[in-house]
């Protein structure tokens, strides 16, 4: 494997067109989609989709929902080897139910990725299974991760000769300033640190997303990318400071947009591709997987067409 993808995986239930909920009454809609999600999955499929040989590690039940994880996982040539099955806990279960505009909002269950924590990742043995890459997905929707175990496993992988790299995904547990320290730790081992927008804005209190980006860099982190949705990301770097646009798309569904620019723009930097040339690909593939209801089914198009 060149690349291992770290953190929370779930059973996506992607439900289009849903206005609103009302409290006693039955809903109806149009479309749905079932497939695998949580960003690990989705950053991991997008990646081996892409033709990067990848790993998961992660944490699933011992359940129907699993089988289904496990089934899409093989069909993309996922390296499930790491990932850990508990026979007492559930799956992950999210149920995403996206407006006439496109956005979604989820109803979650956090299952077996409440169990998961830094001691998942064997360092020593990734390293030598051949991994060139680490990248944590979904920081802050795992609360194992919010202590100071992940800084140490991060700076291991450096010092064997890993890159490393970290997305955070909103939740309100970026607000407290306890949990926040445990990024902070994480930041000096980190190559690339990637947020979107308003996430740079909720943990710096900056909305300038320029200005943020730079404050975050000021963590330690050795490259900030700070994702703006149609608009592309704002790359901070010593190499490259500047903005990468991202190509026009046909919206239908933004769920794991940001997963998918994470796993063009680590697949395009395990091809040896520069900072700004990274940026572009992971553009590219969150322009693609907007086009599809669901966060995986435009990798899978990809897939059948390549």
């Amino acid at each position: 494997m060149d690349a291992v993808i770290f953190g929370n995986v779930t059973l996506d239930i992607i439900c289009y067109p849903v206005n609103n909920v009302p409290r006693r009454e039955s809903i109806s809609f149009d479309q749905v989609a079932v497939s695998p999600g949580g960003c690990a999955s989705n950053v991991a499929i997008g990646m081996a989709t892409i033709g990067i040989p990848t790993a998961l590690v992660a944490r699933t039940g011992d359940d129907d929902s699993a089988e289904l994880l496990y089934q899409y996982w093989r069909r993309v040539g996922l390296d499930t080897r790491f990932v850990e099955r508990q026979p007492d806990i559930p799956t992950a279960v999210s149920v995403g139910l996206v407006d006439s505009n496109f956005q979604p909002r989820f109803v979650h269950t956090p299952g077996a990725n409440g169990a998961l924590s830094a001691e998942a990742l064997d360092i020593p043995s990734l390293a030598a299974a051949g991994a060139r890459f680490l990248h944590v997905a979904g920081f802050f929707v795992l609360p194992g991760l919010l202590d100071e175990r992940l800084s140490q496993k991060l700076a291991q992988a450096q010092n064997l000769g890993l890159r490393t790299s970290l997305d955070v995904v909103f939740t309100e547990r970026m607000d407290d300033p306890h949990l926040r320290a445990s990024l902070w730790a994480a930041m000096p081992h980190l190559d690339h640190f990637l947020c979107n927008d308003y996430e740079a804005y909720r943990m710096t209190d900056i909305r300038d997303s320029k200005k943020a980006a730079r404050a975050l860099k000021a963590r330690g982190a050795t490259n900030v990318i700070v994702k703006l949705g149609e608009k592309g990301c704002w790359v901070e770097s010593d190499s490259f400071t500047g903005r990468i646009p991202a190509p026009k798309a046909e919206v239908v569904d933004t769920t794991g947009a940001g997963d998918a620019f994470a796993a063009g723009f680590i697949a395009a930097l395990c091809r040896g591709a520069d900072l700004p040339t990274a940026a572009e690909a992971g553009n590219r593939a969150g322009a693609r997987i907007v086009g599809r209801l669901g966060a995986i089914q435009a990798w899978l198009d990809y897939q059948r067409n390549r």
